[in-house]
């Protein structure tokens, strides 16, 4: 089974560090992506910008919205699609997951929500 685990942040978060700060958090999250792909259940990983757009469509009318948005109190920092076997597997790798320390880690199950 696949499961993503969402890095969701408090927003305004990262301009709180300094850019010695920014780049050694970066780097402890790339060195946790590693160590998921030497033990075989890494899919993918990325780190997200806070700027974004959303696609809305009403009436026909397509409608694009420049965030950031007000009403947003937090952001999607980043993802981890890893490949494992159980739920309890996949929140013990969000538990090891450094950026448990600073932000929410959601943990979806992948696959179709009609079955």
């Amino acid at each position: 089974m696949s499961y993503m685990l969402l890095i969701v942040e408090p927003r305004g978060q990262r301009t709180t560090r300094s850019a010695p700060q920014g780049r050694a958090v970066y780097q402890r999250m790339l060195e946790y992506t590693a160590t998921l792909r030497k033990r075989g259940v890494l899919l993918a990983s990325d780190a997200l910008k806070s700027e974004s757009v959303r696609l809305e469509q009403h009436d026909g009318r397509m409608q694009l919205t420049d965030g950031p948005f007000s009403e947003s109190k937090e952001l999607i920092g980043g993802f981890i699609l890893i490949d494992c076997q159980t739920r309890a597997e996949a929140l013990s790798f969000a538990h090891e997951c450094p950026a448990v320390q600073w932000a929410t880690i959601e943990i979806r199950e992948v696959g179709t929500c009609y079955e």
